[in-house]
């Protein structure tokens, strides 16, 4: 499409630079945030490097939108859009209100207005620039995979050959990120976490990295590279010892190869074959429920548990006791009341293990309404795009996220949460009329492989 103002082209090549830069930075900005500020100092200042570079995209994504007609209308009209802008207006006004009633102080809201609304802001920006440029369409498992193959080798060293407490080296400790996490405090059920910010965040980018990974199954240039990257990562996954990221990755490999082989009798094996392993997991650990090694491993606890409380008392008391203050506070606290924000509160931190219910302790009813309308229209629009790899890799993804969410707060991660809705915002990118005639010739060639 040639574009009347040359320099919008232009400009879209610099932002796509500069998401690129963000997307391969993200696996590794913890560990490197934390060795700048453990030496330099001002931790907080380093981390929000990636905040300040949206806050620059920002007025030359909007520029290249209201200079391209179609993007104009897109940027008038598009729902999506709209209930984002209506769902950070809403999280905003409800911080002021809690600032000035003296429930939030000015930390905690900055941290839960950027926790809340940077992913959603990055992918608002991220679809206009992948609408005019087509490198982040063309190279989008390239940026997800490369650096993920560092993350997951540097996590195998942390396993097999590196100290346990290799990342005090850099700057981890108590002030920071913990240097090092186990299982129920036993030593020897070290969970790895690589790069990132602990070993659940680690198992849930995992979640991303492998069903992509999975996807590529059927290609037979690269199945032996697939294979290594599957179990290396698999393996990689198995010792963060987070089990919500197991089931997902589970439940997402599984989705993935059902599309990959769409004929009702391979679907049927699949399934069967699902539900036999899924029967095999649970008599097998019916049988040995007594054993230490699967109470640790599986339970996170056993008969000689050293900690007061086992994780998985401390995480349901704390679902039980968000619920409560969701259904009895309609319209919420405020914004940066609940979450990891909270933690950098007046108040006591308020953590309900379940990211929805941290924003509806914050938002309320209204708040956690229009956040689950976002899901919903991301579901729907990415449904709508099936016949793409990369729709359907996220698709995927979303399922077992959403599970993770549910017991945790995955998407106030930053990796995740920019790295998955960046991803997002690359397919469902505004179809102009140079992509139109590839998105067809996709939506025909995935109509032949499902009558095959």
């Amino acid at each position: 499409m040639k574009l009347k103002n040359v320099s919008v082209n232009s400009v879209a090549t610099y932002l796509t630079y500069a998401i690129v830069t963000v997307l391969v930075l993200l696996p590794f900005h913890e560990l490197l945030t934390t060795w700048l500020g453990s030496n330099f100092g001002h931790l907080d200042a380093w981390r929000i490097w990636k905040e300040l570079v949206l806050a620059a995209m920002l007025p030359g994504a909007l520029y290249i939108s209201w200079q391209t007609p179609v993007l104009r209308q897109w940027l008038k009209r598009d729902w999506l859009i709209r209930l984002c802008l209506v769902y950070a207006l809403l999280l905003v006004g409800l911080g002021l209100q809690a600032r000035l009633t003296h429930h939030v102080n000015g930390p905690a809201l900055i941290y839960g207005l950027l926790s809340d609304l940077r992913f959603l802001g990055f992918m608002l920006i991220v679809m206009p620039v992948a609408a005019l440029n087509d490198f982040l369409r063309h190279n989008w498992l390239r940026l997800l995979v490369g650096p993920a193959v560092v993350v997951i080798l540097f996590g195998l060293l942390q396993r097999y050959v590196l100290s346990y407490d290799f990342l005090r080296h850099v700057g981890y400790g108590p002030q920071t990120i913990p240097a090092y996490q186990t299982v129920d405090q036993k030593l020897e059920y070290r969970r790895i976490q690589s790069s990132l910010r602990g070993a659940n965040p680690l198992g849930a980018y995992l979640v991303l990295v492998l069903t992509a990974v999975a996807r590529r199954w059927r290609n037979r240039r690269v199945r032996t590279l697939v294979i290594g990257l599957l179990l290396a990562g698999g393996l990689c996954l198995f010792f963060t010892y987070s089990r919500s990221a197991w089931l997902a990755v589970l439940v997402t490999t599984a989705l993935v190869l059902l599309v990959q082989y769409p004929s009702a009798v391979n679907r049927q094996r699949l399934l069967l074959a699902s539900l036999a392993a899924l029967c095999v997991v649970g008599l097998g650990l019916e049988a040995t429920r007594h054993n230490a090694v699967l109470q640790n491993t599986f339970f996170h606890t056993d008969s000689t548990s050293a900690s007061p409380e086992s994780s998985n008392a401390t995480r349901l008391s704390a679902l039980k006791v968000a619920t409560i203050q969701f259904i009895d506070e309609p319209f919420g606290r405020g914004t940066g009341t609940a979450g990891p924000a909270s933690f950098r509160n007046s108040h006591p931190p308020r953590i309900a293990e379940n990211y929805f219910l941290q924003i509806g302790q914050e938002a309320g009813w209204l708040g956690l309404g229009l956040f689950l309308a976002i899901n919903v229209m991301i579901v729907y629009r990415l449904w709508q795009r099936r016949f793409g790899v990369l729709p359907q890799v996220l698709l995927a993804s979303l399922i077992g996220l959403t599970f993770i969410n549910l017991i945790s707060h995955a998407w106030a991660d930053d990796t995740l949460g920019l790295l998955f809705f960046g991803l997002v915002g690359i397919a469902l990118a505004p179809i102009l009329p140079t992509t139109d005639a590839i998105l067809n010739k996709k939506r025909k060639q995935y109509g032949k492989a499902k009558t095959a």
